[in-house]
């Protein structure tokens, strides 16, 4: 495995109705719910190790620490960005933030651990 800190990832998607906190059920406003904004970190925390981790081996999120700072409207690009900041063995650290147009919408921690697929698989079927 190459993971080193600096490595980074990047995101962006146009908010549509399905991404609203409304659409989702998680709050009464047509802008983007704080579940669609993780899930856009999540992804762009793949995408900055996606080249860098053996076929046999992926991660999988344990931790968010994130706030959600401002609202995106629905027509709108959002961008999420992630940047690894430490390797503790199988613990991946990174820091991911989100931003439209009009600027800052969410920042925060993620983390994430390198698994062996297959000995995973042979745990969830167990579980």
């Amino acid at each position: 495995m190459s993971l080193e800190p600096g490595l980074q990832g990047s995101v962006s998607t146009v908010v549509v109705a399905d991404n609203t906190a409304l659409a989702q059920g998680t709050g009464p406003v047509r802008s983007l719910s704080t579940p669609a904004m993780v899930v856009l970190m999540e992804k762009a925390a793949l995408r900055a190790i996606a080249d860098h981790l053996p076929e046999d081996r992926a991660t999988v999120g344990t931790h968010l620490d994130v706030s959600h700072l401002a609202p995106t409207r629905v027509g709108m690009t959002i961008k999420a960005s992630a940047t690894l900041t430490a390797v503790e063995g199988r613990r991946l650290l990174f820091e991911v933030s989100t931003e439209d147009e009009a600027g800052v919408v969410g920042r925060g921690t993620h983390e994430r651990v390198v698994i062996v697929l297959e000995a995973f698989e042979h745990k969830l079927r167990n579980r």
